[in-house]
């Protein structure tokens, strides 16, 4: 990996310019809707475990443990078993109030669109002065989203960065390829593959644990971990090379 090390708020990590190709987490590294994510799942989670009469309630941290950065279903599958709850998988298109796997995970995610609908999205300042930076410093600089959500294009185009990045690698593209999801390191090698790059020559951002295990189990140059939340030790434990607490700091 090139050679940056933790940075502080106030100096630059160096090396990055030196990438053409950036990979960027969208929810919680360029636009704020990990948050919408998270009050998303508390509350469909909240009502799950009410209904079964559980007593430990859902917390943030089981966000984080359990549900940050991973697929969808995966997210769900994840949780329940943390509580010990059975359920049979069923199928993506099941309704949202299917008590299946796919259902629940249905539930949220229309419970997080319409939060979006209600609420809008605006993207991060200190992401957009990066990625202004980005076009400035690096001459043919080539950039893409590389997200587990679904409706990575519909956020993009709500906060008005569709036209910043090339290429969305999102939900929908990994169920299509049969590409596993984050913390394995595929959705990110594809991007950087028909971006033009090996790992060794792109740089992943992200703010999951789950996302920065896929950046450093990928071997790629850089990986850039966002301290949402998910704490600068757990995201330098699992591979980051930089964390910072804003993409801001880095322009």
């Amino acid at each position: 990996m090139v050679g940056v090390t933790e940075r502080h708020h106030d100096t630059p990590a160096t090396g990055l310019d030196a990438f053409r190709v950036h990979l960027f987490d969208l929810d919680g590294v360029v636009t704020p809707t990990a948050e919408i994510h998270m009050r998303a799942w508390e509350r469909m989670f909240t009502e799950v475990l009410r209904e079964r009469g559980i007593d430990a309630p859902y917390t943030d941290a089981d966000y984080f443990a359990h549900i940050d950065g991973k697929p969808r279903y995966d997210g769900v599958r994840s949780f329940l078993a943390s509580r010990g709850i059975e359920l049979p998988e069923g199928d993506p298109g099941d309704a949202p109030d299917a008590e299946t796997v796919a259902g629940l995970g249905n539930r949220k995610n229309d419970m997080m669109l319409a939060m979006v609908r209600e609420q809008g999205v605006e993207p991060y300042p200190g992401t957009v002065a990066y990625l202004d930076h980005l076009d400035a410093a690096v001459p043919g600089a080539r950039l893409a989203i590389v997200s587990s959500s679904r409706n990575a294009e519909a956020v993009l185009a709500g906060a008005g960065l569709r036209d910043r990045f090339e290429l969305v690698v999102d939900g929908n593209v990994a169920a299509q390829e049969g590409l596993p999801g984050k913390p394995a390191p595929d959705t990110y090698l594809h991007a950087a593959r028909l971006l033009g790059a090996d790992a060794a020559g792109a740089v992943v951002y992200e703010d999951a644990v789950s996302g920065v295990a896929a950046g450093a189990a990928g071997a790629f140059g850089a990986v850039v971990g966002v301290d949402r939340g998910a704490g600068r030790e757990a995201l330098s434990g699992s591979g980051a090379t930089v964390v910072v607490s804003d993409l801001g700091e880095l322009a």
